[in-house]
Parts: C-alpha cells; structure tokens; sequence
C-alpha cells in the first residue's frame, strides 16, 4: 500500500474517522446489537471476529481481527482495537497488532504533528481494511453467532 501523507492531517482524519465507521456499520449492520463476541464468515476467506470491549451511552469500543487459523488463540490479526462514537458518527483506531495507542508511544503531548502523523497512519489502514473486508462480502448475524458458539 503506497504512503498517503495529506498537507492537513486534522481535516483528513476526520474524514477518514467519519467513512470508517459508515463502513464499520456497513460491515457489520447489528453492531449495537451484540454483546460481547461476534463472527463474521465470507466464502473462501478467513473468519473475522468482532470483541466489544467496552459499551457506554455514547461510544463503543471494539477489536476485529482476522483469525488465520483453526484456533483461534493462534493467530488474530491484525487485531485492530475501535473506538465508535456513537453520537459524533465516528470510528477512531486505538491501536493494533504491531503498533500500540497514543498514550504509550507518545510520552510528551507536545509532539503534536508526531501524534497526528501516527494516528493518521493506524486509521487510514483501517479505511483500507474496511475497503478489504466489505468486498469479500462478509455478513456478521445473530443465527451465525450462535451456531459458531454452539458448535
């Protein structure tokens, strides 16, 4: 994937924030509606697994991960943790697999186009992923979670 490194990243990251979470409740319609776990099945692709991690009145925070093999301890990635903002319709990237949040890379809140640099990064992977994963068509629905939990 080539490098997008737009002049106003401010302006950018709100846009990219604003199209993922359409396409994050494009992925997954009932995303309100789950509770704790979720799985989402295309055919001749990979399993993806949603996890809400948190739920208050105004944001949601979850991870989704491909899960690349059989057990699913094995392998997730790329594990991409969410924060939904249910009220401000947008979807920001915490982190992921190989990078960690903000808050633990970035010591010293001065470094304020290092910051905007690094969160642009994680989010505009997460545009792309989305883009991925709604083309293969994956649906996420009640009667697939509960025959993957029965099963």
């Amino acid at each position: 994937m080539s490098f997008v490194n737009p002049v106003n990243k401010s302006i950018c990251l709100e846009q990219v924030c604003e199209s993922n979470y359409q396409k994050l409740l494009k992925l997954i319609p009932d995303l309100m509606a789950f509770k704790e776990t979720a799985i989402g099945l295309a055919p001749h692709h990979t399993t993806l697994h949603l996890e809400i991690i948190e739920r208050t009145p105004y944001t949601m925070t979850v991870e989704l991960s491909h899960c690349f093999n059989k057990n699913e301890e094995e392998l997730l990635a790329p594990a991409v943790k969410i924060r939904v903002y249910l009220d401000a319709h947008l979807a920001e990237v915490l982190s992921d697999h190989a990078r960690a949040g903000v808050a633990q890379v970035f010591k010293d809140p001065g470094l304020s186009r290092e910051i905007m640099n690094y969160k642009w990064r994680l989010n505009y992977f997460l545009q792309k992923w989305l883009d991925h994963c709604l083309k293969k068509d994956y649906l996420f629905s009640a009667n697939t979670i509960q025959t993957e939990v029965l099963i």
